[in-house]
C-alpha cells in the first residue's frame, strides 16, 4: 500500500497522546504528581491529540464533509475512530479543567478518559486488523503494536515532562519506558518474523481467472497511471524498504533504550530520548502501511 503521511502523523500523535494520558491517570491514582504537573500533562495529550485530528484532514478528498465519516458507525471501525477520538479529546479537558478547578468527579473523567483511550487503540488498530485480504495487517499484532508502541512513546514523553515539574518521577517513568519499549522491540519483531513468512493467498492466475500455467504479463491494463496504480503500491525498491525496516527498528527501539538507561544518569536525555524514538515511529508506521500488499497489485504491478 501507498503510506498516507496524514494518516502515520495522526496514528503516532494520538498514540503518544493516548500513553501519556494513561501514564497520568496512573500518577494520579498512586497519588504521584501534583495536580499541576497533570494539568500540564493534560493540556500536552490534548495538544498531541488536536495536532493528529488536524493531519487526518489532509487525508479526505472533501474536508469539509468530514462530518460524514461518523455515519457508518455500526459498521466501520473508521467511523468508530472519528467517534472515539472526540470523546477521549472531550474527556481529557474535563479531566484536566476538574484537576485545575478541583472540581468533584476528576476519578470519573479519569476511568471515562482511560475507557475512551481504550476504545480508541482499537478502533484504530481495527481499521487495518479488520481487513482479511491484506495479510500483514490481519493479525492480532496489529493491535497489540499500536498500544505497546503509543504506551511508550507516550510513557518516554511523560518522562521527559518529568524533568520540568517533578524530576523526582523521572526516573520510575524512565524505568517503565524501558519496559513498554522493550515489549513493543518484542512484539514489533514478531510481527516482522510472522509476515516474512506469509505466502499470498492469491497469485496471478487466480487474479484473472486463467488457469493456464505459464501467464506473461506485458500491460497493466491502462494507457497511463490510475487511482490503482498509484494508491496501492509505495513504488519503493527492496532496498529502500530494507533501510526503513532497519531504521525504525534502530530509532524506534535500539537507541531510546540506550538514551533511557543513561537518562537515569543524566535526565537531560530524556527529552532526546522521545525525539529520536517518535522519528522511529514515523518511519514505523511508514513500513507498516507500505509492506501491505494489495491483492490487487498481482494485476496492475507486475508488467514487463
Amino acid at each position: 500500500m501507498k503510506p498516507a503521511f496524514s494518516v502515520i502523523f495522526l496514528t503516532t500523535l494520538i498514540g503518544a497522546a493516548q500513553g501519556l494520558f494513561l501514564l497520568l491517570v496512573g500518577s494520579q491514582a498512586l497519588n504521584l504528581a501534583d495536580g499541576d504537573f497533570l494539568v500540564t500533562g493534560g493540556v500536552v495529550c490534548l495538544a498531541l491529540a488536536a495536532l493528529g485530528l488536524f493531519a487526518s484532514f489532509f487525508h479526505l478528498g472533501h474536508p469539509e464533509r468530514a462530518w460524514r465519516a461518523a455515519a457508518m458507525w455500526r459498521t466501520s471501525w473508521l467511523s468508530r475512530e472519528v467517534i472515539a477520538l472526540p470523546v477521549f479529546m472531550g474527556c481529557v479537558v474535563l479531566w484536566s479543567v476538574s484537576l485545575r478547578q478541583n472540581w468533584p468527579g476528576v476519578a470519573v473523567w479519569a476511568v471515562l478518559g482511560s475507557l475512551a483511550c481504550g476504545a480508541l487503540f482499537v478502533c484504530t488498530a481495527m481499521i487495518y486488523a479488520s481487513l482479511r485480504f491484506l495479510q500483514e495487517w490481519a493479525s492480532s499484532y496489529t493491535l497489540l503494536n499500536y498500544v505497546l508502541l503509543g504506551c511508550a512513546s507516550g510513557t518516554t514523553l511523560g518522562a521527559a515532562l518529568a524533568t520540568f515539574g517533578q524530576p523526582q518521577l523521572a526516573p520510575p517513568y524512565a524505568l517503565l519506558a524501558i519496559g513498554l519499549t522493550v515489549a513493543g522491540a518484542v512484539s514489533r519483531s514478531l510481527s516482522l518474523r510472522r509476515n516474512a513468512r506469509l505466502r499470498p493467498r492469491s497469485t496471478l492466475h487466480s487474479a484473472i481467472g486463467i488457469r493456464h500455467p505459464r501467464i506473461v504479463q506485458i500491460a497493466t491494463g491502462f494507457l497511463g497511471g490510475s487511482f490503482n496504480t498509484r494508491e496501492f503500491f509505495h513504488g519503493q525498491p527492496q532496498a529502500v524498504m530494507t533501510l526503513v525496516r532497519n531504521g525504525f527498528l534502530v530509532l524506534a527501539f535500539v537507541v531510546p533504550l540506550l538514551l533511557l538507561v543513561l537518562s537515569i544518569i543524566l535526565p537531560g536525555l530524556l527529552v532526546v530520548a522521545f525525539t529520536v524514538q517518535y522519528l522511529g515511529l514515523l518511519l514505523e508506521r511508514w513500513f507498516f502501511f507500505a509492506q501491505s500488499s494489495h491483492p490487487q497489485n498481482l494485476y496492475y504491478q507486475r508488467a514487463a
